[in-house]
């Protein structure tokens, strides 16, 4: 009979108070920082200090309370990254209401299923999404007056309407182990699902995370990756609140405006998607702005390549490092360590405090030894309740040990450092050998004319699965699909060559930055 072999953390655990997030973050009150910047809109330069947002926080929630809002009531964010969203966030929580956060790029028909299957009953949004949020809570059953904006709206509900009011705030009911938010995971298989996760799950991860890195409060965030996400609703805004940091937002990522926004407030602090680092370490735009505040780029959400947060930090002359996570883990559950920049950019790094891993192979159900590929499962605080109304993908996901089957495969070396290799639906099978995608993407990204890429498996002609680039061109390159074989083929096995390529505009890319190879494998319809 075989027996686990569990991973541990290198770090010491954390010790997780039972308390709400709500509680956790602003219970202490701010001391010497209630008066500094908490959150600085980056598009407009509107500031909210800790003690103003505190205080809109109450009101928010004393506002919805009095609007019907009760324990466990769900209200649904649609609305890019700003200072009123995390007004209204918290002010959902203060009120033992529920979040869940939906994704800005939705149609009305993605985002009717969103609140239909978490049940909310209110909807916040911002006036330029009212043409997808309407006709989404109609079809969800909502009435017009359900649909709240953050910016005024002539004959509607707004924040400053919530703000104005003069109820008093609900007593906190809320329990650890109360659910908190609900992201919808990213659907890649099927209609997206709710991810269940409690206050006890946000705060645990904010305290296992807070070693890995040096936040605290003369830092800069910015706030680009959307707080709708687990990533920016957890490592900018939460964490940036619990480390009393700045935090600077943007409602979309645009290259000049980042780029000035850094520069503009002294951003020292960068947490990115892979996207983001191929802009910065390739766009001659980067030369027009003073970078040199600053100090750090934490990469997430996609597997950054070694050579290319190489090149950034170079670029920036800063620290660049990754990490490893998921919605399902409120997100974070491996990091590298701020303290060793030494490390292997070309891993995520170690297991967080409280985090076990194990690593097993898929096809025989056993735990591989150091070096050796398998599925990563993590266990911790941090991992959901479950999915919403979903026990059957439940079941699928967390296991009765109570670990998570990420889906992902890894590797990790004697230290416990680890190394995310390929996803295990997506890799590729040619003549029985496994081909990861990400390894291609890696390389190619290599090549100087080459701006983006995302490998699929399709079927040629014989009916045998081979590995297809999609790539786009650097603007003002020169550059034939026998060019990028040929490039491949020189620095890899022969077996994992890339067969096809399609030049595209863009790489189809969820708003964390992961690739959408459900969208490429669409454009699939007939064999090669």
């Amino acid at each position: 009979m075989s027996t686990m072999r569990i991973i541990p953390s290198p770090y010491e655990p954390v010790e997780v108070p039972e308390v709400s997030l709500h509680e956790f973050l602003f219970g202490a009150g701010f001391g010497d920082r209630a008066d500094a910047e908490a959150f600085v809109d980056g598009a407009t330069g509107t500031a909210v200090t800790f003690a103003q947002l505190d205080g809109m926080v109450t009101r928010v929630a004393a506002a919805l309370h009095e609007r019907g809002l009760r324990k466990g009531d769900v209200v649904a964010l649609f609305a890019p990254n700003s200072p009123a969203w995390v007004a209204v966030f918290h002010g959902v929580l203060r009120a033992n209401g529920i979040v869940t956060s939906a994704n800005s790029l939705y149609s009305p028909t993605e985002l009717a299923h969103q609140l239909t299957d978490s049940g909310a009953t209110t909807l916040v949004t911002v006036s330029p999404f009212l043409d997808r949020a309407l006709p989404a809570a109609a079809q969800a059953g909502l009435s017009d007056a359900d649909v709240l904006t953050l910016d005024p709206v002539e004959g509607r509900a707004s924040l400053a309407d919530l703000l104005a009011s003069t109820a008093a705030a609900p007593p906190s009911e809320v329990l650890p182990s109360d659910t908190a938010v609900l992201p919808y995971s990213s659907g890649t298989t099927g209609l997206a699902k709710g991810v269940v996760l409690t206050h006890r799950n946000l705060v645990a991860n904010l305290l296992q995370y807070t070693p890995m890195g040096r936040v605290d409060a003369s830092s800069r965030i910015l706030a680009v990756l959307p707080f709708f996400h687990i990533y920016g609703m957890t490592v900018m805004m939460n964490h940036g609140l619990h480390r009393r940091a700045t935090v600077v937002t943007m409602p979309r990522f645009d290259l000049r405006d980042f780029l000035r926004v850094v520069s503009e407030y002294r951003v020292s602090r960068l947490y990115i998607a892979p996207p983001v680092a191929v802009a910065l370490a390739k766009h001659p735009m980067v030369d027009e702005f003073d970078l040199s505040g600053v100090e750090g780029v934490f990469s997430g959400a996609a597997p950054l390549d070694a050579e290319l947060g190489h090149a950034v930090g170079r670029r920036l002359d800063c620290v660049v490092l990754q990490g490893y996570g998921m919605t399902e883990l409120s997100p974070v559950s491996h990091s590298m360590d701020e303290r060793r920049p030494d490390d292997d950019l070309g891993g995520v790094g170690y297991g967080l405090p409280n985090v076990e891993s194990r690593l097993v192979d898929p096809e025989t159900g056993l735990d591989v030894g150091p070096g050796e590929r398998g599925e990563l499962w993590v266990r911790g605080p941090n991992v959901m309740a479950g999915y919403l109304n979903n026990p059957a993908a439940t079941a699928a996901t967390l296991d009765a040990d109570g670990f998570l089957h990420t889906g992902d495969v890894a590797t990790v070396d004697e230290r416990g450092y680890f190394r995310i290799v390929d996803r295990v639906k997506e890799l590729i099978k040619y003549k029985g050998y496994q081909v990861p995608p990400a390894e291609l993407e890696a390389l190619l990204l290599t090549h100087t004319a080459v701006a983006d890429a995302a490998v699929i498996g399709v079927q040629d002609a014989e009916g045998e699965e081979v590995p297809k680039a999609f790539v786009v061109v650097q603007p003002g390159a020169a550059l034939t699909a026998e060019d990028v074989m040929a490039y491949v083929a020189e620095r890899i096995a022969p077996y994992k060559k890339v067969r096809v390529v399609e030049f595209i505009d863009a790489i189809p890319k969820s708003a964390s930055g992961k690739i959408l190879r459900k969208d490429l494998r669409a454009r699939e319809q007939t064999p090669v």
